[in-house]
């Protein structure tokens, strides 16, 4: 995702925001690191100081060995390999943070190998990634075209193509397996390259497209959040939150990812409260609890026969109750242990000293008075 500010020119430079090959706007650096270090000198091992961090397109990023020694800046555009040919992808990070990030992501740099950085972006190069760029609006139509002709099931979210234009790479979403074998034939045929297709679940396409949530803010997916951990529903009641799938689901269709964030706080609140589910006994019945507020400790329980009377107990009185009744023993009832807030009435007083807002409402008959006295003396 790029924004439209960001036209390069000739050096791979942003002509909109000038940014050194980041955007300024933050539409087309999605996942991006603030190198704290890049003042300072690489200590320790220097195993990682040739591995370049490249940035593709919609966020995705690939590490790159940076064998040929090459002076590269944040923000230059590379030419590296790939399996077959080259991309084209911008520098995003280098120094101390690579180890980092690759221990982030559960990456050996001993294991692994890594692809070769071939040079830096010449204008001819430059030239052919961006015509690619530009072909894959209309290639996502056209593909999303052939796949409905063909009655498959399966919904084409994105295309990227390679940086020599050797390779198009489709992401599609599918609820289960799809045969695209005859799609592959059709799409190869008629736009004349490699075909590569992908399938990548609904967090991930979020993440690719973008887009802002109900919170007013970007999706966590597309800026800072880097895995997807699965969510469920027992997330919502820990929270005391009504299931409602309207509100609680993103624009993936799954639930938000952002009910995990509170998740551990509520768990260890809730260590101290009793079960929802649990029964007080009573000279009088049995007391169901009906409300939980874990922020002010307090419970809300009610008289199976009286539905209507709300009793508050806090969370010691409610423990102290039910090991009475772990003892076989009952309590009078739950009023010697409720406490019921008093309301209070609030007085609003003009603090600022302006006036009063009902000062129009009498109507002042000043003016005419005076214009009787001066008739009255003529």
């Amino acid at each position: 995702m790029g924004c439209s500010s960001c036209s390069t020119n000739s050096n791979g430079v942003p002509g909109g925001c000038k940014n050194n090959g980041t955007c300024g706007t933050d539409g087309c650096n999605k996942l991006t690191v603030f190198d704290w270090l890049s003042n300072m000198e690489p200590l320790g091992d220097q195993e990682h100081s040739k591995v370049i961090e490249v940035r593709f397109k919609n966020g995705r990023k690939e590490y790159y060995n940076n064998s040929s020694d090459l002076t590269i800046s944040i923000g230059d555009l590379l030419v590296v390999k790939a399996e077959k040919g080259h991309d084209v992808g911008y520098a995003t990070l280098k120094g101390g943070l690579i180890a980092l990030q690759l221990k982030k992501k559960k990456i050996n740099s001993k294991t692994t190998k890594f692809l070769e950085i071939s040079r830096k972006a010449s204008q001819r190069d430059i030239d052919i990634w961006t015509r690619a760029r530009e072909r894959e609006e209309d290639v996502k139509k056209k593909s999303r075209q052939l796949a409905i002709s063909l009655n498959l099931k399966m919904k084409i979210s994105d295309v990227e193509f390679q940086g020599d234009d050797s390779k198009v790479t489709f992401y599609y979403t599918a609820p289960g397996r799809v045969d695209f074998r005859q799609l592959i034939r059709d799409m190869a045929r008629q736009f004349n390259t490699r075909i590569e297709m992908k399938q990548i679940g609904l967090r991930e396409e979020a993440s690719r497209l973008g887009g802002i949530g109900s919170c007013g803010r970007e999706l966590c997916c597309s800026t800072w959040l880097t895995d997807f951990r699965s969510v469920t529903t027992s997330a919502a009641r820990y929270q005391q939150l009504s299931l409602n799938p309207q509100k609680l689901a993103g624009q993936c269709g799954k639930l938000k990812c952002c009910l995990n964030y509170e998740l551990d706080f509520y768990q260890e609140a809730l260590k101290d409260f009793p079960k929802s589910n649990s029964k007080i006994l009573t000279e009088k019945g049995i007391a169901f609890c009906q409300k939980i507020d874990i922020f002010k400790g307090l419970l809300w329980f009610v008289y199976k026969d009286d539905s209507v009377t709300w009793h508050q107990l806090s969370v010691e009185k409610a423990n102290e109750i039910l090991k009475i009744n772990a003892k076989g023993d009952k309590i009078e009832s739950l009023e010697q242990y409720a406490t019921y807030e008093t309301s209070t009435d609030v007085n609003f007083e003009n603090v600022v000293g302006q006036d009063s807002l009902t000062r129009f409402d009498k109507k002042n008959n000043r003016y005419k008075n005076k214009k009787k006295k001066v008739w009255k003396k003529a």
